[in-house]
């Protein structure tokens, strides 16, 4: 979706030197056309081998369809929406009937001056929709974000704005911090590197070693890492894979196990996108 904007200029001449001969001077070149205009409405569709977030797999291991829509405006304010299947809700016996998780954002983004320094800000929801088990609390989240960046580095701070979610009724207060290097090799070819820190706040029962009490670092916080690459394809097609894992204890590794899974293990993740 793009709008193209052509300009061209013909311009010609005729010169008479004299009574004896008439001479045409040759066209100028025509212009050249302007380059077009980025559209304020982007969006991506991709198919991924599994969907990974912070370091722990929300789909089991199996395959997850996602996209998306953003709209960013000239002075820096942006909205956008997210869509992913998901089967962590059912693992872990939240929901009877919840497999989809839509995720809502704004914010506003710019540099500082004419420099490759950058900032952004916003608020983003993760909404689940669906039924959930009897007695169990809402898996919803709103989060607060401010990132800086310089070309290709970024560091992002989210902090949880939510009094009750997910096994964690008093979880405000709770942040993950973001480390991000994203590294342009060729035009065709980028490489990543990323890790993380997630750290909980609040009470829960999902703490079954500290039994109920407050979640520390050998309860449910943990870090994560990712490396990986990617290769732009013609039709603004992307073939990528990561690889992902997390530092946890074995408390936090049995914290999240779901299905005799451990969600945070090691694995690599393939997957095929497209921007338009």
């Amino acid at each position: 979706m793009r709008k193209t904007i052509l300009s061209l200029s013909v311009a010609a001449a005729l010169a008479v030197p004299g009574l004896s001969a008439i001479a045409q001077t040759a066209a100028p070149a025509a212009a050249p056309a302007a380059a077009p205009e980025p559209s304020p409405l982007t969006g991506n569709f991709g198919l991924f081998s599994q969907y990974i977030f912070r370091g722990i797999s929300q789909t089991g291991g199996k395959p997850a369809i996602q996209g998306g829509v953003d709209y960013a405006h000239s002075s820096g304010l942006y909205v956008g929406t997210w869509l992913s299947n998901v089967s962590w809700l059912s693992d872990f016996g939240i929901a009877r009937e919840s497999s989809l998780e839509w995720d809502m954002y704004g914010g506003y983004k710019g540099t500082f001056g004419k420099s490759d320094f950058g900032y952004d800000v916003g608020v983003l929801q993760y909404y689940y929709p669906g039924l959930r088990a009897p007695g169990a609390t809402t898996a919803n989240t709103r989060e607060l974000y401010g990132a800086l960046s310089w070309k290709w580095l970024s560091a992002k701070l989210s902090r949880s704005m939510t009094e009750k979610t997910f096994a964690v009724p008093e979880s405000k207060g709770s942040w993950y911090l973001d480390f991000t290097a994203t590294v342009p090799v060729t035009d065709s070819i980028s490489v990543v590197g990323h890790y993380g820190i997630q750290k909980y706040k609040g009470h829960s029962g999902f703490c079954a070693a500290a039994g109920g009490g407050t979640l520390n670092d050998d309860c449910a916080s943990y870090k994560d890492w990712k490396v990986g690459a990617s290769y732009a394809l013609p039709q603004s097609w992307t073939l990528g894979g990561y690889l992902t894992g997390t530092r946890m204890s074995t408390t936090q590794k049995t914290n999240y196990t779901a299905n005799g899974r451990e969600l945070g293990s090691t694995v690599l993740t393939a997957y095929i996108q497209k921007t338009f």
